[in-house]
Protein backbone atom coordinates (compact mmCIF):
# COMPACT_ATOMS: atom_id res chain seq x y z
CA UNK A 1 0.00 0.00 0.00
CA UNK A 2 1.53 3.23 -1.03
CA UNK A 3 1.82 6.36 1.16
CA UNK A 4 -0.34 9.06 0.57
CA UNK A 5 1.61 12.72 0.71
CA UNK A 6 -1.07 15.22 0.63
CA UNK A 7 0.76 18.02 0.12
CA UNK A 8 4.42 20.02 -0.45
CA UNK A 9 5.43 19.61 3.21
CA UNK A 10 4.38 15.86 3.89
CA UNK A 11 6.57 14.86 0.58
CA UNK A 12 9.43 16.76 2.15
CA UNK A 13 8.94 15.17 5.55
CA UNK A 14 9.22 11.88 3.97
CA UNK A 15 12.39 12.74 2.36
CA UNK A 16 13.33 13.59 5.55
CA UNK A 17 12.62 10.22 7.24
CA UNK A 18 14.30 8.60 3.94
CA UNK A 19 17.58 10.60 3.99
CA UNK A 20 18.06 10.09 8.04
CA UNK A 21 18.27 6.00 7.08
CA UNK A 22 20.24 6.59 4.50
CA UNK A 23 22.56 8.18 6.42
CA UNK A 24 24.67 10.23 3.23
CA UNK A 25 25.47 6.82 1.57
CA UNK A 26 24.00 4.60 -0.95
CA UNK A 27 22.39 4.86 -4.52
CA UNK A 28 18.69 5.58 -4.62
CA UNK A 29 16.18 5.81 -8.16
CA UNK A 30 13.14 8.22 -8.18
CA UNK A 31 11.11 7.10 -10.75
CA UNK A 32 7.72 9.34 -11.57
CA UNK A 33 6.05 10.96 -14.27
CA UNK A 34 6.83 14.91 -14.62
CA UNK A 35 5.50 16.93 -11.67
CA UNK A 36 5.43 13.83 -9.51
CA UNK A 37 7.31 15.95 -6.82
CA UNK A 38 10.79 13.71 -7.72
CA UNK A 39 13.31 16.99 -6.85
CA UNK A 40 10.97 17.74 -3.47
CA UNK A 41 11.79 14.32 -2.24
CA UNK A 42 15.00 14.83 -3.18
CA UNK A 43 15.13 18.42 -1.38
CA UNK A 44 13.60 16.19 1.96
CA UNK A 45 16.79 13.80 1.63
CA UNK A 46 19.04 16.70 1.18
CA UNK A 47 17.87 18.54 4.03
CA UNK A 48 18.56 15.34 6.65
CA UNK A 49 21.83 15.27 4.98
CA UNK A 50 22.65 18.76 6.52
CA UNK A 51 21.54 20.83 3.25
CA UNK A 52 20.25 24.33 4.37
CA UNK A 53 19.93 25.73 0.51
CA UNK A 54 18.33 25.75 -2.38
CA UNK A 55 17.67 22.47 -4.56
CA UNK A 56 16.91 23.06 -8.36
CA UNK A 57 16.54 20.22 -10.53
CA UNK A 58 19.34 19.08 -12.21
CA UNK A 59 17.41 18.67 -15.64
CA UNK A 60 20.12 20.97 -17.60
CA UNK A 61 23.46 20.41 -15.51
CA UNK A 62 22.65 16.52 -15.38
CA UNK A 63 24.03 16.65 -11.85
CA UNK A 64 24.11 18.96 -8.93
CA UNK A 65 26.38 17.73 -6.28
CA UNK A 66 26.09 18.82 -2.89
CA UNK A 67 28.38 18.93 -0.25
CA UNK A 68 26.66 18.07 3.30
CA UNK A 69 27.21 16.96 7.17
CA UNK A 70 26.93 13.36 5.90
CA UNK A 71 29.10 13.52 2.69
CA UNK A 72 28.66 14.55 -0.75
CA UNK A 73 25.36 13.82 -2.37
CA UNK A 74 24.91 14.16 -6.30
CA UNK A 75 21.39 14.39 -7.10
CA UNK A 76 21.59 13.57 -11.11
CA UNK A 77 18.30 14.23 -13.49
CA UNK A 78 18.93 12.00 -16.81
CA UNK A 79 15.45 13.35 -18.49
CA UNK A 80 17.35 15.07 -20.69
CA UNK A 81 20.19 12.05 -21.19
CA UNK A 82 20.63 11.26 -25.01
CA UNK A 83 22.74 7.55 -24.47
CA UNK A 84 23.25 6.06 -21.65
CA UNK A 85 26.98 6.10 -22.82
CA UNK A 86 26.96 9.99 -21.94
CA UNK A 87 27.04 9.09 -18.18
CA UNK A 88 30.58 8.33 -18.29
CA UNK A 89 31.74 11.75 -20.01
CA UNK A 90 30.16 13.58 -16.86
CA UNK A 91 32.03 11.35 -14.82
CA UNK A 92 28.90 9.21 -13.16
CA UNK A 93 31.48 6.19 -12.51
CA UNK A 94 33.34 7.86 -10.28
CA UNK A 95 29.88 9.12 -8.29
CA UNK A 96 28.21 5.82 -8.25
CA UNK A 97 31.58 4.14 -7.32
CA UNK A 98 32.55 6.34 -4.06
CA UNK A 99 31.30 6.79 -1.20
CA UNK A 100 28.69 9.23 -1.49
CA UNK A 101 24.73 9.49 -1.66
CA UNK A 102 23.21 9.53 -5.09
CA UNK A 103 20.23 10.48 -5.92
CA UNK A 104 18.95 9.75 -9.58
CA UNK A 105 15.69 11.27 -11.27
CA UNK A 106 14.50 9.20 -14.57
CA UNK A 107 17.36 6.36 -14.47
CA UNK A 108 15.26 4.20 -17.19
CA UNK A 109 17.53 6.88 -19.18
CA UNK A 110 20.69 5.13 -18.21
CA UNK A 111 18.99 1.94 -18.86
CA UNK A 112 22.30 -0.44 -19.39
CA UNK A 113 25.08 1.47 -17.37
CA UNK A 114 23.75 2.42 -14.22
CA UNK A 115 24.32 -0.28 -11.68
CA UNK A 116 21.15 -1.81 -9.48
CA UNK A 117 20.58 0.75 -7.16
CA UNK A 118 19.69 0.48 -3.35
CA UNK A 119 16.26 2.31 -2.88
CA UNK A 120 13.42 2.58 -6.04
CA UNK A 121 11.27 5.09 -4.94
CA UNK A 122 7.89 5.23 -7.54
CA UNK A 123 5.79 8.67 -6.97
CA UNK A 124 2.82 9.19 -8.82
CA UNK A 125 0.04 12.05 -8.81
CA UNK A 126 -2.69 10.97 -7.17
CA UNK A 127 -6.20 12.70 -6.00
CA UNK A 128 -5.45 14.81 -3.33
CA UNK A 129 -2.35 14.80 -4.03
CA UNK A 130 0.85 12.39 -4.35
CA UNK A 131 1.56 8.56 -3.34
CA UNK A 132 5.29 6.83 -2.99
CA UNK A 133 6.12 3.41 -2.87
CA UNK A 134 9.55 1.82 -1.91
CA UNK A 135 11.22 -1.03 -3.09
CA UNK A 136 14.16 -2.41 -2.02
CA UNK A 137 16.86 -3.53 -5.14
CA UNK A 138 19.93 -4.29 -2.35
CA UNK A 139 20.70 -5.43 0.99
CA UNK A 140 21.30 -2.26 2.45
CA UNK A 141 17.90 -1.07 0.85
CA UNK A 142 16.35 -3.06 2.99
CA UNK A 143 18.09 -2.09 5.84
CA UNK A 144 17.25 1.53 5.11
CA UNK A 145 13.75 0.38 4.64
CA UNK A 146 13.37 -1.74 7.90
CA UNK A 147 15.41 1.47 9.74
CA UNK A 148 12.33 3.80 8.88
CA UNK A 149 9.49 4.80 11.48
CA UNK A 150 7.06 1.82 11.30
CA UNK A 151 4.27 3.73 9.73
CA UNK A 152 6.30 4.83 6.96
CA UNK A 153 8.24 1.34 6.19
CA UNK A 154 4.51 -0.08 6.76
CA UNK A 155 2.56 2.13 4.21
CA UNK A 156 5.44 2.60 1.33
CA UNK A 157 6.56 -0.64 1.21
CA UNK A 158 5.61 -3.01 -1.84
CA UNK A 159 4.97 -3.93 -5.53
CA UNK A 160 5.27 -0.94 -7.95
CA UNK A 161 2.11 0.31 -8.75
CA UNK A 162 1.10 -0.83 -12.06
CA UNK A 163 -0.47 2.80 -13.69
CA UNK A 164 3.20 4.07 -13.20
CA UNK A 165 4.47 5.22 -16.88
CA UNK A 166 7.81 7.09 -16.67
CA UNK A 167 8.76 7.63 -20.00
CA UNK A 168 5.48 8.87 -21.01
CA UNK A 169 5.53 12.58 -21.27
Amino acid sequence: MPIILNDEAAQVALGESLGRALAGRGQVHLIGDLGAGKTTLARGILRACGHAGAVKSPTYTLVEPYETATGCVYHLDLYRLGDPEELEFIGARDMLGGDALCLIEWPSRGAGWLPVPDLELHLEVVAGGRQALARARSPRGHAVLASLPVELRDSMSGEVPVSHKEDEC
